[in-house]
C-alpha cells in the first residue's frame, strides 16, 4: 500500500471494517474475494434479497454492492494479469483457457486492448479521490459529483467505499437552500478521524473535486493550466517607441509552436507570462520581429523599466485566470499546446479568431440609425417589415398544418423580439470587422479586402456619440504593409491608420470592432470630428494613488455608462448643440475608462455640467431616459407571472392572438441594500416584510403601445409605428397558429415511408437523450455559481455573468450535454408532408429540429452557387494576391456567393 513517493491505494480490501465481524481472516485477497462472492450468490439463490443479505452482514445495501464491485474488479484484474503473463510465455489462447478454466473467447476478451485499463478504472478513481481528500480534507461526494468527474454513480460510490475501508470518514449533513429555505443532504468524504461535529462546524471548508476524467475513470485531468511564456521572450513597444499607434496588438513570430494561433492569421487572445501576469490583445503573425523575441506587445504606456507594468495580474482562480471566457489550443492528445488562449466560448468552434466577426449580426441598431437622417431610418425599417411580412405570408401558405403551426409560433416570438429590440435591416454589403493598425496607411484610407478598391466606406463603432464619430474612408487594397500583415483574403479584419481609431471614439486594437458600410451614395451621414474633443485626454481625471477618492466599481461603471449613453441619444434626437454634445461625449470618455484607469468620473460629471444637460434634455437632474430609443431596452420589474393555463383558456387569446399571463402570487422576503460600515461596500439585508416576487422584462417589450414611451419627435414616431406594426403581425401569427388544427395522420403513408419514419424516430430519440444531461449540467452549474458567489460575496454583476457562462460551459462538457438538432432529409420531409408522422410525434420532431432547416424545406429558396471551374479560378486568383472583392467582381458573383462556394 506504500509507493516510493506517495501513498497509493494498491489494494482495495473487502469492507472488513463494516459489520460486526471482519470478512475473512486468513488466506489470500483473491481467496477472500471468491469466498465473499460465492457466499452472496448462494444467499441470493436461497431466496434472500440484497436488503436482507446486507442486514445479515450488518451493512447497508450500498456497502454490499460496493463490496461486490470491488471483489469483481480485483478478480478481473487477476485474470487479466494471469492471461497476460501466460501469453508472454508463448502459450496459446486455448492453452491459457484450459489452465484458467475459461473458454478461448473469454481469454481473447481478457487480452483485448484496453481491457486492463477498464479493470483499473476503479483503482484509478479511488486514488484520485484519495488525493483530493488528502489535499482538501473534506470534499462533496453527493449526487451529481459523478457527473462532475466523469464516472458512473456506482463507480464513485465504490471508490468511496474503498476509502472508507482505509479509514476515511463519510458524513451526511443538511444544507439549507438560500432560495427556497428547504434543506438538501450533502455527502461529505473526509480524512480519517474527522468527526461529524467538525464537518458541521466547518461546512464552509467543504470543497469540490476539480479533477475531471475524459475516459470514464481510466485517467484524470485537472483543469489545464495555461502555458506560460517567459518574459524574456517578449518585446515591448512602449509609447516612446510608437507602441501607442498599435495599442493592444501582439505581434507573434510565425512557426513557433507554443505561440501558434493555428491556421488563423489573427485572433483575440490572453497570454500567460511568467505564471503571474498576462497580456491581452489582438495577436497577428509578423515575420520581422527582433532577434530572441517571439512576441512583441504594443502599448500606449510609458517605459518604467519594468515589463510587467504594462501587463495584468492573473487571477488566483485557476478556472478563470484571465477574467474572460477563453478556449485553449490542444494538440492531438488533447493537451494544451500553445500559450494562446483565444477569447470566446469553448463550445463555439472558431470564436475569437479570423472569420468569427464576419458572422455577427448585420442588423442596424437604433442606437446608430436614430442618429442618421429620418428618411434612412424609415427606409431600413420599412425594409425590415416587408421582409417579415413576406415570410409571414410564405409560412401561412404552407399546406402541412402542423408545420405551419410550429413555424407561425416561432415566427411570432421572433417578431415580438424584433418589435422590442428596434433593429433595422442591414445596408447592402455591410459587415463587422475587427481593427488592426497599419502604420503606412493614410488617415483617409482603409485596407479592406472584402470591399472594392477605391470605394468609400463609413466606419461605425458602438457606442458612438454621433455622426462626428463616423469616419468615411477610401478603400486602398494595394498597401504593401497591409497585404503582408493581413493577406489578401482576410475575412473580417481591416487595416487603418492609428488616427482613424482616435476618430472612432477612442478605439484601440485589442479586439475593437466596427461596422463597415459602403457609402458611395452618401446614405450614411458623417460630419467632421468635433474640435471640442480634439486633444482631450481622460487621464486628466486620474485619481492619485494616495487619494481617498473611492474607485468606481464595475457595476457602477456599467450603470454610469448606460446613463450617459441614454443622455447622448436623447440629446441627439432633440437636436442638441455640438458644444453640448461635446461635453457629454468627453464625460462618456472618462466614464468608459474610469475602472480601467481609475478616473474620477464624479469630478468629470461636475466639470462637464452633466446634471444641467440632464435637466434640460431629460426633464430633471435625476431623471432617466426620455425618448423611445433610450427607454426601449430599459429594465422593467413586474410581478412574477406565467402563461395562462389551458384550463382557463390557454396562453393565447384565440380572438386576438395576444399572449395572456397570470400572476403567480408568490411572495418573498423583501431585501434592501445598505452600506456595510465595516467594509464600506453595499450589502443586502432583510427588512422583515414579504413582497411579491418579481421578474425582469423591458419597457418596450411590456408596452401595449410604443407611442406611450415616446417624447414626440419625428424619429421616435418612425420607430414607434414600426414597433406597433411588428407587434400586430406577431399577434396575427399567433392567432393563426392557435386556430390551426394538426396534420391528418395516414397509416398508409407510414407504411409507404417506413424507412423514413424509422429514421426520424431514431433521430428524435438521440435528440431527447440530451434533456437529462442538460438538466444535470444546469444543476452542476448552479451549484458552482452558488459556491463561487458565497466565496466572493461582493462580486460585480459583470463577473457573475462570466462565472455563470464558464460554469455552464464546464458543466456541459463534463456531463456531455450537447443539444443535437434533428437534420431532416428531403425524403423524410416528404414523409412528413404525406402524413406518415402523427401530430404529437411531429410536434416533438419540429421542437428538436433546426428552425432554419425546416423553413428551407417548407419554403425552398434558390441559393446561387459557383461552378467548380469558377471555384478553381477564384482559388487561383486569391493565391495570386487578388482580394475577395476583386475576385467576386471579376467572376460576376456576389461576395456572399463567393464565400459560401469557397467554404463548401
Amino acid at each position: 500500500m506504500i509507493r516510493t513517493q506517495e501513498e497509493h491505494l494498491a489494494h482495495y480490501g473487502i469492507l472488513r471494517r463494516s459489520g460486526r465481524y471482519p470478512w475473512g481472516s486468513g488466506g489470500s485477497e483473491s481467496a477472500r474475494n471468491r469466498s465473499y462472492l460465492q457466499t452472496i450468490d448462494k444467499l441470493k439463490q436461497d431466496g434472500m434479497s440484497e436488503a436482507e443479505i446486507a442486514r445479515g452482514f450488518g451493512i447497508t445495501t450500498t456497502q454490499l454492492r460496493a463490496a461486490r464491485s470491488i471483489a469483481l474488479s480485483q478478480q478481473k484484474q487477476e485474470k487479466i494479469l494471469t492471461a497476460q503473463r501466460l501469453k508472454e510465455k508463448g502459450w496459446s489462447n486455448v492453452e491459457i483457457g484450459k489452465r484458467m478454466g475459461l473458454n478461448e473467447s473469454s481469454i481473447r476478451a481478457l487480452l483485448a486492448p484496453g481491457e486492463k485499463d477498464k479493470a483499473d478504472a476503479l483503482h484509478t478513481t479511488a486514488n484520485m479521490l484519495k488525493e483530493q481528500v488528502d489535499k482538501k480534507k473534506m470534499v462533496d461526494v453527493g449526487k451529481g459529483v459523478e457527473s462532475q468527474i466523469g464516472v458512473t454513480a456506482t463507480r464513485l460510490n465504490t471508490a468511496v467505499a474503498v476509502l472508507r475501508e482505509h479509514g476515511y470518514e463519510l458524513h451526511n449533513i443538511k444544507i439549507q437552500q438560500l432560495g427556497t429555505g428547504k434543506y438538501t443532504t450533502m455527502k461529505v468524504l473526509a480524512v480519517p478521524g474527522t468527526a461529524l461535529s467538525f464537518v458541521q462546524r466547518n461546512r464552509d471548508k467543504i470543497q469540490q473535486i476539480t479533477d475531471h476524467t475524459v475516459d470514464q475513470g481510466r485517467s484524470f485531468l485537472g483543469i489545464q493550466k495555461p502555458i506560460s511564456i517567459a518574459s524574456r521572450r517578449i518585446g515591448i513597444n512602449y509609447k516612446e517607441d510608437g507602441g501607442d499607434k498599435a495599442d493592444g496588438v501582439i505581434y507573434i513570430r510565425p512557426g513557433v509552436k507554443d505561440v501558434s494561433i493555428g491556421n488563423a492569421r489573427y485572433a483575440q487572445v490572453r497570454i500567460a507570462v511568467d505564471g503571474t501576469h498576462y497580456l491581452k490583445g489582438m495577436a497577428v503573425y509578423k515575420e520581422d520581429l527582433p532577434a530572441g523575441k517571439d512576441l512583441v506587445f504594443n502599448t500606449n504606456k510609458s517605459n518604467t523599466g519594468r515589463k510587467k507594468d504594462v501587463m495584468k495580474e492573473m487571477s488566483d482562480d485557476p478556472n478563470n485566470p484571465f477574467g474572460a471566457i477563453v478556449r485553449q489550443i490542444p494538440d492531438e492528445h488533447g493537451k494544451v499546446s500553445s500559450a494562446m488562449n483565444i477569447v470566446g466560448s469553448p463550445t463555439k468552434e472558431g470564436a475569437g479568431e479570423e472569420g468569427s466577426w464576419d458572422t455577427w449580426s448585420r442588423n442596424l441598431p437604433s442606437q446608430m440609425l436614430s442618429k442618421q437622417d429620418p428618411k434612412l431610418a424609415q427606409q431600413q425599417l420599412d425594409l425590415t417589415f416587408d421582409r417579415r411580412k413576406l415570410e409571414f405570408d410564405e409560412i401561412n401558405a404552407l399546406t402541412n398544418p402542423t408545420v405551419r403551426k410550429e413555424l407561425l409560433g416561432k415566427f411570432a416570438d421572433q417578431t415580438d423580439a424584433a418589435a422590442a429590440h428596434l433593429q433595422a435591416a442591414n445596408l447592402p454589403r455591410q459587415s463587422t470587422k475587427v481593427l488592426l493598425p497599419v502604420t503606412t496607411m493614410k488617415p483617409t484610407e482603409i485596407y479592406a479586402p472584402t470591399f472594392r478598391n477605391g470605394e468609400r466606406v463609413a466606419l461605425v463603432r458602438f457606442p458612438h456619440g454621433g455622426t462626428f464619430e463616423i469616419p468615411e474612408l477610401t478603400v486602398n487594397n494595394r498597401n504593401p504593409e497591409a497585404r503582408k500583415l493581413l493577406g489578401t483574403a482576410a475575412k473580417d479584419a481591416v487595416g487603418i491608420h492609428h488616427k482613424v481609431a482616435e476618430h472612432l471614439s477612442g478605439a484601440d486594437f485589442d479586439g475593437d470592432t466596427v461596422l463597415v458600410i459602403p457609402n458611395n451614395e452618401g446614405k450614411i451621414k458623417t460630419t467632421p470630428a468635433l474640435k471640442e474633443l480634439q486633444g482631450f485626454d481622460p487621464q486628466v481625471y486620474k485619481i492619485p494613488k494616495d487619494s481617498p477618492i473611492p474607485r468606481i466599481t464595475s457595476s457602477r461603471k456599467q450603470n454610469e455608462m448606460g446613463k450617459i449613453s441614454n443622455l447622448i441619444t436623447d440629446m441627439t434626437i432633440h437636436g442638441a448643440k455640438t458644444d453640448e454634445l461635446a461635453r457629454a461625449i468627453r464625460h462618456s470618455m472618462v466614464v468608459i475608462d474610469s475602472e480601467k484607469h481609475e478616473l474620477d468620473f464624479v469630478q468629470s460629471e461636475k466639470d462637464h455640467g452633466i446634471l444641467g444637460l440632464k435637466e434640460h434634455y431629460q426633464g430633471g437632474k435625476k431623471a432617466g431616459a426620455r425618448t423611445l430609443i433610450s427607454k426601449a431596452g430599459a429594465e422593467l420589474r413586474v410581478p412574477e407571472r406565467r402563461p395562462r393555463p389551458a384550463s382557463r383558456g390557454g396562453p393565447i387569446d384565440k380572438a386576438t392572438g395576444k399572449k395572456v399571463f397570470e400572476e403567480t402570487g408568490v411572495m418573498i422576503p423583501e431585501r434592501r441594500s445598505r452600506r456595510d460600515p465595516a467594509t464600506g461596500k453595499r450589502v443586502y439585508v432583510d427588512t422583515g416584510r414579504m413582497v411579491p416576487k418579481r421578474q425582469v422584462t423591458t419597457k418596450l417589450a411590456d408596452a401595449e403601445d410604443a407611442f406611450s414611451l415616446s417624447s414626440g419627435t419625428r424619429m421616435e414616431s418612425i420607430y414607434a409605428t414600426h414597433s406597433n406594426k411588428l407587434k400586430a403581425m406577431a399577434n396575427n401569427a399567433r392567432k393563426e397558429a392557435v386556430n390551426t388544427k394538426g396534420t391528418p395522420y395516414s397509416p398508409s403513408a407510414k407504411a409507404a415511408y417506413s424507412k423514413e419514419v424509422t429514421s426520424l424516430n431514431a433521430k428524435l430519440n438521440i435528440a431527447k437523450r440530451n434533456a437529462p444531461l442538460e438538466r444535470q449540467a444546469q444543476l452542476l452549474a448552479n451549484s458552482r455559481v452558488s459556491q463561487t458567489r458565497q466565496a466572493n460575496p461582493h462580486m460585480e454583476p459583470e463577473d457573475v455573468k462570466k462565472v455563470k457562462q464558464l460554469a455552464l460551459n464546464e458543466a456541459r462538457a463534463r456531463t456531455g450535454a450537447k443539444k443535437t438538432k434533428i437534420d431532416i432529409t428531403q425524403s423524410e420531409w416528404d414523409a412528413i408532408q404525406a402524413g406518415a408522422i402523427s401530430t404529437s410525434k411531429l410536434e416533438e420532431i419540429l421542437t428538436h429540429s433546426d428552425v432554419d432547416t425546416v423553413r428551407n424545406l417548407a419554403m425552398p429558396k434558390f441559393t446561387p452557387k459557383m461552378t467548380s471551374s469558377k471555384v478553381a479560378t477564384a482559388q487561383t486568383m486569391l493565391a495570386n494576391g487578388y482580394t475577395q472583392a476583386e475576385v467576386a467582381d471579376r467572376l460576376g458573383v456576389g461576395l456572399t456567393t463567393l464565400k459560401v462556394s469557397l467554404s463548401e
